[in-house]
This record gives structure tokens, C-alpha cells and sequence, in this order.
């Protein structure tokens, strides 16, 4: 064979790999990509001057792939592959360092894995697009389930007050009236129900944001004292020891008095709930430059991994049926968010879970 016969078989090999990355990349399967990767490299393996001899290695991201033969110590011609102008990884032609040397390598060669460098880097980065293109679907599909479900819930919670109101007022008319024990305790059980259900409808309000907000400068540590004095039975009951530290007993924040107390006495509340006997419970006011810091850390068995994305959601709770409406962290979660704030909750160490809530200075 001539050597203008060899230059046009390597260029008929070289544009014949184009394509076929090429028609790799228009095809590709996203959910799949691994695999559209694999098939490039063994295109550009097929691409090269002794195929037989050459090996290939990818590396993009999360993403790996390489012939059976490759070696890191073989000669090699390496090109860089970007992201959105970062460098994300490589791709990696070699020969066998015993047999070859640099000079076997051809100048197109080294242009055609640039080529491939960066048809790859662009695959990817349509990928990234269409992964962000599909949570930003999902993010608004939520939203709007939630703007939905906000309206069905206020119109619940207003058609739910008057019958509830009247059930309390004539419940403790009968209180007055009646003499028999046994009918005075029963008539307190349909009380404490009718109580416990305004309670529930009073969070579907919050939740729909049907309470108007009334801002003002508070003082978060008289806030934080008062809730826990107010479930001092409970922590009774269990024996719970409650610990609080505050680096300044002088905090002020921008707040809604009582949506701030329901915050706390909500967060609590759950630690308490989800703490064993003799268990204890952290409560810490942090001061920092532009921040203050809530934290309430319990010791209870902690969340479950599958479910850490869902226990701000509505309606979700994994207590038993009667003891919990699901309304309470998504309540808070949405009273925080209304003061410009964020929650979050991590692992407490050896065991429990630890809520921040972060609000902005004034």
C-alpha cells in the first residue's frame, strides 16, 4: 500500500468515527448515557492508526468507561472534556508503552480526540439541561398541587369553625346544667375533641395562609422560656431532661409573635414526642454575625434516609392515626419561610435528629 493509500484509509477511518459519535449522540438514551459513552470509546478505538493495539479510557463526571486492555502507564494522547467551559474530565488513547512510542502517533489523531472531547462535553451538558429542565417541572407540578390544595384547605378550615365553635359553647352549656358526674366527664371528653380539632383547623389556616401576619421586634429568648414552661407536663411525663444555651439573652428578630411560638412549640413538641424516657433534648439560641440560630436537638430513633425529603410536606407524618395531622413541620416550614428564614434538619450524633431554623438579623 502506498503511503497516499494509508493517509486516506486513516482519514476514511477518522471521518467514519465522527459519524458514528455523531449518530451515538443524536440517538442517545439519557436515561442510558453510560452506555452511549461505551460505544464512543470503542469508536474512537476503531479510529486509530494500530486498532488492534489500542486501548482507550473515558472518564466525564459520575461517568467511567474503558476497553479491557487499558493501562495507565501505556503511551498516551490525552484530551481535557469541559462542562459548561469547566473541566469535567478526559478521554485517554493509548498504546502499549513496550511497542510504541509518541512519534506513532499521527497529528489528525490527537484533532480527532479533540473533536470527540468536545462532542462529548456538549452531550453531557445537554444532559445536565434536561435533568434541570425536569426538577424545574417537578418543582412547579408541586407548587401548583400545593396552590390547589391551599385553597381546598381554607375553604375547609372556614366551613369546619362555626359547627366546631358551636359544638364547644352548647357542650359547655350542658356543663352548667347538668349534675350527673359521669355526664359532666362526657360532655368534657366532647370538649377536649371539639379544643383538639380547632387546633387542627387553626393549622390548616396557617397552612393557607388565612391568618394575617403581624410583624413586629420581639425578643426571642421571653419567647423561647415561655413555650418551654408550657410543656414542662410533658416533659414530666417522659422525664426528659431539656437543656438550653444562649449565646445572647438579648436576641431581637422581626417576627410574628404567635407564629413564632408555634414554630417553637411545634419543633418541641415533636422532640419531646419522638424522645424515649430519660431521653434529652438540646434547645440552643446561636449568635452569629447575620443569623440567629435555633437548634433543637432530640436523641429519638431519627429520620429514616427514604424519608428526610418529605417531612416538610402536608399531610405527612409517621405517627399513628389520631395523633398527628401532618400539618405541624409543614406549617413551620411555611411560618419561616414567611420570615425570610430557612429550616433544615440533619443526624444528631450517636442517635435523634437535629432541627435549624435560621433567621435573619434585624
Amino acid at each position: 500500500m502506498t503511503s497516499a493509500e494509508a493517509k486516506l484509509k486513516e482519514r476514511v477511518k477518522e471521518l467514519t468515527c465522527l459519524y458514528e459519535v455523531t449518530s451515538i449522540i443524536v440517538n442517545v438514551d439519557y436515561d442510558q448515557i453510560e452506555a452511549s459513552l461505551e460505544a464512543i470509546v470503542y469508536c474512537l478505538k476503531r479510529a486509530w492508526q494500530f486498532e488492534n493495539d489500542t486501548e482507550v479510557f473515558l472518564k466525564v463526571g459520575k461517568y467511567q468507561v474503558k476497553t479491557d486492555y487499558f493501562e495507565p502507564k501505556m503511551i498516551i494522547l490525552a484530551s481535557k472534556i469541559k462542562v459548561f467551559n469547566k473541566i469535567e474530565g478526559e478521554v485517554l488513547v493509548g498504546y502499549p508503552s513496550e511497542k510504541y512510542s509518541y512519534e506513532d502517533f499521527l497529528v489528525e489523531e490527537q484533532n480527532l480526540l479533540d473533536n470527540v472531547a468536545l462532542d462529548i462535553g456538549n452531550l453531557v451538558e445537554r444532559k445536565q439541561i434536561r435533568d434541570s429542565e425536569a426538577i424545574t417541572k417537578r418543582q412547579m407540578e408541586r407548587t401548583d398541587r400545593l396552590h390547589i390544595l391551599g385553597e381546598i384547605t381554607a375553604g375547609i378550615a372556614h366551613e369546619l369553625n362555626t359547627p366546631l365553635a358551636n359544638i364547644l359553647g352548647f357542650a359547655e352549656l350542658l356543663t352548667d346544667k347538668i349534675t350527673n358526674k359521669e355526664a359532666v366527664k362526657d360532655l368534657e371528653k366532647i370538649m377536649d375533641s371539639a379544643i383538639f380539632s380547632r387546633e387542627i383547623v387553626k393549622n390548616l389556616m396557617f397552612f393557607a395562609c388565612e391568618m394575617p401576619q403581624e410583624m413586629k421586634t420581639v425578643q426571642l429568648i421571653p419567647i423561647v422560656t415561655n413555650v418551654i414552661k408550657l410543656l414542662t407536663p410533658s416533659l414530666r411525663d417522659k422525664k426528659i431532661k431539656l437543656v438550653t444555651t444562649y449565646d445572647n439573652e438579648k436576641l431581637e428578630l422581626r417576627a410574628d409573635t404567635v407564629q413564632l411560638t408555634q414554630v417553637l412549640f411545634n419543633l418541641i413538641m415533636n422532640a419531646i414526642y419522638y424522645s424515649p424516657e430519660n431521653g434529652r433534648i438540646a434547645v440552643k439560641v446561636l449568635d452569629t454575625d447575620n443569623h440567629i440560630l435555633l437548634q433543637i436537638a432530640d436523641q429519638g430513633k431519627g429520620i429514616p434516609t427514604e424519608l428526610e425529603d418529605k417531612v416538610f410536606e402536608p399531610f405527612f407524618t409517621t405517627k399513628p392515626i389520631g395523633e398527628g395531622s401532618g400539618l405541624g413541620l409543614s406549617v413551620v416550614h411555611g411560618i419561616i419561610t414567611s420570615h425570610k428564614g430557612k429550616i433544615e434538619h440533619k443526624r444528631n450524633i450517636p442517635k435523634g435528629t437535629i432541627f435549624t431554623v435560621d433567621f435573619p438579623k434585624l
